[in-house]
């Protein structure tokens, strides 16, 4: 099949890649025009602008935008409604807010606009694992892109089959969902990334408590010289604590195992707010979730190693760099 994508950052560009290997073709477009000419140089049919990018796509078009949430993929949605036609598809990977994906489906669908939100998972990793990915909006539009989202996906490979789905039909253990009406697949998304400032927070408390036990505060006979990359490691290996964050902290404390090249200066990129949000529009207690969010507020102030740690952590699966840090 062929996909435009506009946007070539880190998970654009990859995500490119990787229909390429899997013999789809692709038209590209970004404002920062090295990316283009790279991807072009891979095999990518590049665009200098917006007109060009639209020429190039055969109907029905299926554009996907890999922009940051907010102000710059609303302008981007906008502008390509003026210029696709009836039976177009355009699809937003980012991290929108799901509210805004209930709406653009409303006003495209006047023009005959078909619209799917794709929450994708999957980070710097995606090209070679593949991306999980949770798709809201027009069934039928998702039907067609089928191929796209079979090739972009991880696919079955080597993880066990769930005793109890035999009699399941679904994609989900292909690592991809139709999850329902528009903004569904940004929901899921939503609250899997809050989930995921939870696990991050847990893992980093934890490996800051091992790490203090060697304090001079603790007696003597207590005191423990812990060696935090060989534990994660350890916890790796068939402990029910396992889990592919705990992989990308077992490589961060390999790389530094002081974690001296992190502040502990942690962003949040929305979805863990818009989940508590969510949490309380539905009266559903959160703590954990919202302890964890906090804490990354707390970190742009005071600084821990347990900070450290999910900023560690942050740039492992997604190559979220600090603020200053290059």
């Amino acid at each position: 099949m062929q996909l435009g994508m506009i946007g070539l950052g880190r998970m654009g560009g990859n995500i490119v890649r990787r229909l390429m290997r899997h013999g789809h073709t692709c038209v590209v477009y970004d404002t920062n025009a090295a990316s283009v000419a790279q991807l072009a140089q891979e095999g990518a049919s590049p665009s200098s602008d917006l007109a060009s990018f639209v020429q190039q796509l055969q109907t029905p078009r299926a554009v996907w935008v890999m922009l940051p949430a907010g102000p710059i993929t609303e302008a981007t949605v906008h502008a390509l409604s003026e210029v696709l036609e009836p039976g177009d598809i355009i699809i937003d990977g980012g991290n929108s807010n799901y509210q805004d994906d209930v709406r653009r489906a409303q006003e495209l669908q006047l023009k005959g606009i078909r619209y799917i939100d794709v929450g994708t998972s999957g980070g710097v990793w995606g090209l070679d694992r593949g991306y999980c990915m949770m798709i809201g909006g027009d069934k039928d539009a998702f039907n067609h892109l089928d191929p796209l989202f079979k090739s972009l996906a991880p696919g079955v490979g080597t993880i066990e089959k769930t005793p109890g789905r035999e009699n399941r039909q679904s994609t989900a253990e292909e690592g991809y969902l139709y999850t329902g009406p528009a903004g569904s697949g940004h929901f899921v998304k939503m609250v899997h990334n809050g989930i995921e400032y939870g696990l991050m927070q847990a893992y980093a408390e934890g490996l800051d408590i091992l790490k203090g036990v060697n304090q001079a505060v603790i007696p003597e006979q207590r005191r423990y010289d812990l060696d935090l990359a060989d534990i994660t490691e350890l916890w790796r290996r068939g402990s029910v604590v396992s889990s592919w964050l705990l992989d990308l902290s077992a490589i961060s404390l390999a790389e530094d195992p002081e974690l001296t090249s992190y502040s502990g200066y942690v962003e949040d990129s929305g979805e863990g707010r818009w989940t508590i949000q969510a949490a309380i529009e539905e009266a559903v207690p959160a703590d954990v979730l919202t302890a964890a969010l906090y804490t990354r507020f707390r970190s742009r102030k005071e600084h821990t190693f347990a900070e450290k740690m999910l900023s560690a952590m942050r740039k492992q699966f997604g190559g979220h760099q600090e603020p200053g840090k290059k």
